[in-house]
């Protein structure tokens, strides 16, 4: 692309790019095949087993492997290099097990462990823990891998290899059988940014987080253009039209002075206040924020350059952003380009400039200062540059794209022809619409894409690039 291109405020119609219905649900020759994919890192990570824990908010894990999502109580999939794996879930999450696809067709072995359950609950008919792990060949000689949510460096532990973030019981059972040292943090075996499975995603993966971006845009789109001054939050977020896709983060709405975490409070709608809010469905979390206004005139006097000095800028530096989101780029390239020219004592970004997203919010991030992990094909990625200013509250354009190569955007084609073709549409819009080039392996999944009205109450008008 050619850098250095000014922005420009922009009166459109918001491009109609369809939708489609929910893709199938992934086969049971997928999750099996995911399975084998842990067994053959079992071998390179000299590990007899992994176990992965999950419960209702550390649930990816485990869904991506199973399909089955913990409800109310916590759950453990033990995975050998031989046999079916074993789920291990409470009294209620036994009659949920058929979400599976592993399940009913005989490929998920399961056993009841009550003490998963919610307290008082019956408990008189499961065994401890330790005797379904000593079944499952878990005792010396096992070298154990445990996954939990997170992994660790030894800048963060003096031992990050064996510290966990399982429940004490289950790590202390796992220890007490296989030995202390032979229990270890195994989280980076489907998390880490540069190797791990979940990051290299499939084209089913791929076509379901492409749906629930619609959905989440399809939602934003609705709440910025039925933003009314006077309205309550509450009132705005009705707006989104939630329809029951599980969610990957609280849904978020902050007006006027609250924490940018907030949700709705009941705060009334102010023009010339500050807005931000999302919308997270499992691999898709849409976020804007700008100001309750129509145009700058609306702003307190401090804040009225806010598109010159402020969303004007950060949108040149995402254009280029994107440009630099090339297959092999290391992380660090990134990094780099936001904090040099979106510096911190201005534009307040103190989070990576980016991160992968998938069934949960936040998997991991290649993008952070001397990352040398090269973006790779299958990523998904979250365009998640958070600025922050007393001034100049916010600005964003946070949506999903996916990053892939000839081989995998054809597999897409030839599988999922409809969400090809809208990927196709998303790039056409950002690059003749707005004037931000792509390169090839860019995917854009969000109906939105790179969209950013900096008044909320003119949403036709946009940031672009000049001509």
């Amino acid at each position: 692309m050619r850098m250095g291109r000014k922005h420009r405020l922009v009166e459109i119609e918001w491009p109609t790019l369809g939708e489609g219905g929910p893709p199938p649900r992934a086969s049971v020759g997928e999750f099996e095949s995911r399975i084998e994919a842990v067994r053959a890192a079992l071998e390179r990570w000299e590990l007899t087993h992994l176990v992965v824990y999950g419960d209702r908010e550390h649930f990816a894990n485990l869904a991506w492997l199973t399909g089955f999502d913990p409800r109310f109580e916590e759950a453990l999939l033990v995975v050998g290099r031989r046999g079916d794996p074993l789920l291990i879930v409470g009294n209620e999450c036994e009659g949920y097990l058929p979400v599976s696809p592993l399940y009913p067709a005989g490929k998920l072995r399961h056993e009841r462990f009550q003490s998963f359950s919610l307290l008082n609950q019956p408990r008189g008919s499961s065994r401890l823990i330790r005797d379904i792990f000593v079944d499952e060949g878990i005792g010396r000689g096992a070298a154990v891998g445990c996954v939990g949510w997170k992994y660790f460096t030894d800048a963060e532990h003096p031992d990050s290899a064996h510290a966990l973030d399982l429940p004490a019981y289950l790590v202390d059972t796992l220890r007490t059988l296989a030995g202390w040292e032979n229990v270890t943090n195994a989280a980076a075996l489907l998390m880490h940014p540069g190797h791990g499975l979940r990051t290299f995603c499939s084209p089913a993966e791929i076509a379901y987080f492409e749906y629930t971006n619609v959905l989440a845009s399809a939602g934003m789109k609705r709440m910025l253009f039925g933003l009314r001054e006077g309205m309550s939050d509450h009132e705005l977020i009705k707006l989104a039209g939630y329809n029951g896709v599980p969610l990957g983060c609280h849904m978020t709405l902050a007006t006027g002075d609250l924490p940018g975490l907030s949700g709705p409070v009941g705060a009334t709608l102010r023009r010339g206040t500050p807005l931000s809010t999302n919308l997270c469905y499992w691999g898709s979390n849409c976020c804007r924020a700008g100001w309750i206004a129509a145009s700058a005139r609306d702003l307190p006097p401090a804040a009225r350059d806010y598109v010159g000095s402020f969303a004007g800028p950060y949108f040149e530096v995402m254009s280029e952003w994107f440009d630099r989101l090339r297959i092999g780029t290391p992380g660090a390239v990134l990094a780099h380009l936001i904090d040099e020219k979106l510096p911190f004592d201005k534009f307040g970004i103190f989070l990576n400039a980016g991160h992968l997203i998938h069934l949960d919010e936040w998997v991991s991030s290649p993008i952070y200062p001397g990352s040398e992990v090269p973006l790779h094909s299958g990523m998904v990625m979250q365009v998640d540059v958070i600025p922050s200013s007393p001034t100049y509250a916010s600005t964003r354009m946070e949506d999903g794209v996916a990053l892939a190569d000839e081989a995998l955007r054809r597999q897409l084609e030839a599988q999922f022809p409809d969400c090809f073709a809208r990927c196709q549409q998303r790039r056409e819009f950002m690059t003749e619409g707005l004037g931000i080039s792509l390169p090839d392996e860019i995917l854009p999944l969000s109906n939105m894409p790179a969209v950013v009205p900096p008044f909320f109450l003119s949403p036709n008008t946009v940031l672009a690039l000049e001509q």
